[in-house]
């Protein structure tokens, strides 16, 4: 099962176990990671899951898409290169362990 790592703006870790085929997002809201909100459920359509994905990972997920890509834009917290909505995360048989940080806010501008 792979293993979520979410650094919190005070250096702490949570560490999740998470079933392959879930998303990141959803496996941080049922395990009520702070910060990590996903008000609409994992549609893509809020903005509220933004994290920064530790930039050697980035590759072992599928490129973002255009509407990923115009909340990430319109977020809340600094954009950066390693920017993605954790919904969009789905976590595969590769990803044996994954870090996210969770930014300092979350929702959209």
């Amino acid at each position: 099962m792979p293993l979520v790592i979410c650094i919190q703006q005070d250096g702490s870790e949570i560490r999740l176990e998470v079933e392959v085929g879930t998303s990141v997002m959803a496996g941080a809201v049922a395990a009520d990671v702070p910060g990590i909100i996903g008000e609409c459920g994992g549609g893509a359509m809020c903005g509220t899951c933004h994290v920064y994905v530790e930039a050697a990972q980035l590759a072992s997920f599928p490129p973002m898409e255009e509407d990923e890509d115009e909340l990430l834009a319109a977020a809340s917290a600094p954009r950066r290169e390693e920017s993605r909505l954790s919904c969009q995360l789905v976590l595969g048989p590769g990803h044996e362990k994954v870090t996210v940080q969770v930014p300092e806010s979350q929702g959209l501008v």
